[in-house]
């Protein structure tokens, strides 16, 4: 394997001054129009389309989520629920929890939040998130009491409710008021009224272009300092603009010319170019970083075969995909863990499916048992997204070798968000195969994992895999209250997992950031966020 440049092995000069021409001739347009002093222009890893949060889990709509809504709990630094919206009090007996709204709240519109509004959210956020469909398989009453408090009441202990909707990512419990929150979980929502520290602005959002989030002024931040998604959220400038930029050249030479203050992700063979400049920052904002992996369809032949789906993994192996997606060993890891490693709750239990691969004759092996017919894979490909372009490319090709018949299909990736909703065959619309990311915070324990869902159809995450067993020791694991015997159950799911074939991860990696030193004060952690920072004149 060759691994990319260092940036020593560059002319920094050189390239500093080509990307500079380069930046002059591209953004000529978009330098035209007046950039206020307090006005923080963003290139995040995607356009957003979807601008609901409830109904997908993409990276962006959380981003998008957070900069308008407020959570109703916070997660810190040392992954601890703290208050955000709301304070909370646990009865002796761990079946009764009553939530407190903190003074000051307020929707865009200028309406109280309310303990109504908290009830509603989380119903249908109840609906959506795999933790929380089975946190509330546990719930007797859920109901508020008076305009500040509601109350929730289990009719069986379940010892993850606090770190469910305290949880940064997946699906965060953004709160929104009763009338939107009262929205079927299967539609989207078309009001985007929150009581967070921004609002959007409906007026200038150009799908595919631009979304533009103004400070709201009525905003009251706790007072603690902010510490990832906990604390006060104090918003300092008055504006910002995220430009969906597709082409990572045209994104790198806006962030090294000026036009753009904050890169959200780098790509890893461009990392020189900014790195040679004196006006950006590039690092790492979240530490813990990513987890990647393929998801398969259950329901579309071939992978509604077992078989087909085990000699799916075996055909690939982590360090290939990861030479192409990063190629930096400072920046990924091969991990076969999957709650990541480094978590309380990684193991290494099943992972010599993936870890000792590709395996690509016991792979065929397994296809020859299965009477695969050649069904090919529809195996969709991002073209827009720099962090999940290689895995599908990589992939394609190991499969291949293996013995299947690869359709692999490009497209943006909110076209891939969409399609991959999709139920129907693949004739009609429907999908087999597709990569995705997740950050460590995601993924950490068998109830946070989305993915280990085996509700099917009507409950689980895209990919629907039917398998009641895996519910069944996830409830285990809710219900435990001993950390050994937690870690226990959280091998036998990872274990039956591998088994089964509910997901494949190929590794871990990092991936930095491009800031322009104007900005300051960026809080650093798994989900970008917009309030805290500062911008200098």
């Amino acid at each position: 394997m060759s691994y990319l440049p260092t940036a020593s092995a560059f002319k920094p000069s050189r390239l500093f001054r080509a990307a500079m021409l380069a930046s002059c001739v591209a953004f000529a347009g978009l330098s035209a129009a007046p950039v206020d002093a307090q006005e923080i222009r963003a290139v995040m890893h995607s356009g957003i389309r979807v601008l609901d949060p409830v109904i997908t889990t993409a990276h962006i709509t959380r981003n998008h989520g957070y900069m308008i809504y407020d959570t109703l709990l916070g997660m810190d630094e040392n992954l601890k629920p703290q208050p955000q919206m709301a304070s909370w009090e646990v009865s002796d007996d761990g079946l009764t929890y009553t939530f407190t709204l903190r003074d000051g709240l307020k929707w865009h519109d200028g309406a109280p939040v309310t303990a109504k509004d908290v009830v509603a959210s989380l119903k249908r956020w109840g609906q959506k998130d795999g933790g929380a469909q089975m946190m509330f398989k546990s719930v007797d009453s859920l109901e508020a009491t008076d305009d500040k408090t509601a109350v929730l009441k289990l009719k069986e202990p379940f010892n993850y409710v606090l770190e469910l909707m305290a949880k940064p990512s997946g699906l965060p419990t953004f709160i929104m008021p009763e009338r939107v929150a009262n929205t079927p979980a299967g539609e989207t929502i078309t009001d985007y009224t929150g009581s967070g520290p921004f609002k959007f602005v409906e007026a200038e959002y150009e799908p595919g272009v631009k979304a533009v989030y103004e400070k709201n002024e009525d905003y009251v931040p706790r007072d603690e300092p902010p510490s990832w998604t906990s604390g006060g959220k104090v918003v300092n400038v008055d504006k910002v603009t995220w430009v969906t930029m597709p082409d990572v050249q045209t994104a790198v030479n806006a962030v090294n010319g000026g036009e753009i203050d904050y890169l959200e992700q780098v790509p890893f063979d461009l990392l020189p170019i900014l790195q040679s400049n004196p006006e950006l920052t590039v690092e790492v904002v979240s530490p813990l970083g990513y987890q990647t992996m393929g998801r398969l369809n259950w329901l579309n032949p071939p992978f509604d075969n077992v078989k087909i789906r085990q000699a799916a993994m075996l055909a690939l192996g982590q360090q290939p995909i990861l030479a192409a997606l990063v190629g930096n060993p400072e920046y990924m890891d091969e991990c076969g863990s999957m709650y990541g490693c480094g978590t309380p709750f990684a193991t290494d239990a099943g992972d010599e499916m993936i870890m000792d691969g590709p395996q690509p004759e016991k792979a065929k092996a397994l296809l020859d048992e299965a009477g695969y017919d050649g069904t090919p894979i529809l195996l969709m490909q991002p073209t827009d997204v720099a962090a999940l372009t290689a895995q599908p490319v990589v992939a394609a090709q190991q499969l291949r070798e293996a013995g299947f018949t690869v359709d692999m299909q490009p497209m943006d990736w909110q076209t891939l968000v969409t399609r991959r909703a999709s139920q129907a065959p693949v004739s009609e619309g429907g999908w087999n195969m597709f990569f995705t990311n997740w950050i460590i915070p995601e993924v950490w324990s068998p109830i946070n994992n989305p993915m280990l869902n085996g509700g099917g159809k009507e409950a689980a995450w895209f990919g629907w895999p039917d398998d009641p067993k895996l519910d069944e020791l996830r409830t285990e694991f809710a219900q435990a209250t001993d950390e050994a015997e937690q870690k226990r159950i959280a091998a036998e799911i990872q274990k039956h997992a591998y088994e089964v074939v509910n997901y494949i991860p190929v590794g871990e990696y990092k991936i930095p950031s491009a800031i322009s030193t104007k900005l300051t004060d960026m809080v650093k952690m798994p989900v970008p966020v917009f309030w805290n920072v500062k911008k200098a004149e």
